[in-house]
């Protein structure tokens, strides 16, 4: 559990460090904010795509686990040397999306041996995956933000890098972090009998894939991340050029977004449990959509920050509750595709979500963007009183 959380972090280190990355990538190759959008809608695609093979050798072959986190890895430090020497928006596009499909790809091997090997303990198991992430994703955007400003606040330490060079820099954890998983994670999957055929493994899918419950988590985990992708992406480009934030205040405020979590999640995790995934999903969704909507009236300085820092609570803490929810309902030994499917969901809606958000903020501002991403949270909060759930045993 804790070498994939530690995994599961240095990855997200990377893929948070792209995001603090945009502005500077914005202002070098003269991007508009439907391109921004577009990089975001690539990312997404590429990663639903890559849960459909993810699931399938997962599920086929739980014996060689180590081997498809060692791909994962691999892809992520590929896609950034890529995008660190794109002399233009495609190069840099292909870039991004082989960063996508990598990150991607550590999710159904992860989560689905987790699922597996901890069934009394999935929701906490998962929150525990998830808080790795948000280790990553709470130090990357301080670091990152710190070496493309080379400063914090008035006291300037060096020049700065450039993020071509940062880009690169950042592929070297990710290859040494994939050799690592080789040569020490050799026990991932031990939980299994053996490989299974194709015959017995679409067996399994097809049970899952005709069950409402688990089809519903997957919408309900694409709310959620549609959210996360309209508001987070734009949230960035508002700090940087309406706010006139530096680089590091603005790594430090994406930082803020998950950093409470690295508490409430396992807390959350650990509470679903115990009464139930309901009441603790319905529970963030509902708060979450209320927050997002203050961001209207608190759209800077102090309480801006404040908020940020409560939303950070909610808005990545109840994605594994989501996903337990679902491994609930799922038949064993289809926990990589039942994982591969929430991730693919969320993809899918994630891929379309950025690029309106992008048209949304070109013609109404950041504001719109609020207001796009509130009405979906709220129908996710709908969502969650009404689907089918198994309830606590």
């Amino acid at each position: 559990m804790y070498g994939l959380s530690a995994g599961h972090g240095i990855k997200h280190f990377g893929q948070g460090a792209l995001l603090v990355m945009i502005p500077s990538i914005r202002a070098t190759l003269g991007l508009g904010d439907v391109a921004i959008g577009g990089m975001s809608s690539a990312q997404s695609i590429s990663s639903g795509l890559a849960n459909i093979p993810a699931g399938i050798l997962t599920d086929m072959f739980r014996k060689k686990i180590a081997w498809i986190l060692f791909a994962s890895m691999l892809m992520v430090g590929t896609g950034y040397i890529i995008i660190g020497v794109s002399p233009v928006y495609w190069i840099l596009l292909i870039g991004v999306t082989i960063v996508g499909f990598g990150t991607s790809l550590w999710h159904a091997p992860a989560f689905g041996t987790l699922a597996a090997r901890y069934p009394e303990r999935r929701g906490f198991a998962m929150a525990a995956h998830l808080t790795g992430a948000q280790i990553g994703n709470t130090t990357s955007p301080l670091i990152i933000g710190f070496l493309l400003a080379g400063s914090i606040g008035s006291w300037i330490v060096f020049s700065g890098l450039d993020w071509r060079w940062l880009a690169v820099i950042i592929s070297i954890p990710m290859f040494l972090t994939g050799l690592t998983v080789i040569a020490r994670f050799k026990t991932a999957g031990a939980e299994s009998k053996g490989d299974v055929s194709l015959g017995e493994y679409f067996g399994s899918a097809k049970k899952m894939f005709t069950n409402t419950g688990v089809l519903g988590m997957a919408l309900l985990g694409a709310m959620r991340g549609a959210v996360h992708n309209s508001f987070q992406v734009f949230l960035v480009i508002y700090m940087r050029e309406e706010l006139d934030y530096s680089d590091t205040f603005v790594g430090v405020h994406v930082a803020l977004i998950t950093m409470a979590g690295i508490v409430s999640t396992p807390i959350m995790g650990n509470l679903s449990d115990r009464i139930g995934r309901r009441p603790v999903i319905s529970f963030a969704m509902t708060i979450m959509t209320v927050l997002v909507f203050l961001f209207l009236q608190f759209d800077s300085g102090l309480p801006m920050t404040i908020l940020i820092a409560v939303l950070g609570l909610f808005f990545f803490s109840v994605m594994p509750i989501i996903n337990a929810a679902a491994m609930d309902m799922i038949d064993k030994g289809s926990e990589g595709s039942g994982t591969a499917l929430m991730f693919t969901g969320g993809s899918v809606v994630g891929s379309l979500t950025p690029i309106a958000a992008g048209f949304i903020n070109q013609e109404n501002g950041f504001h719109g963007v609020i207001i796009f991403a509130g009405i979906i949270a709220a129908l996710g909060a709908a969502l969650s009183l009404l689907l089918p759930m198994k309830p606590k045993a």
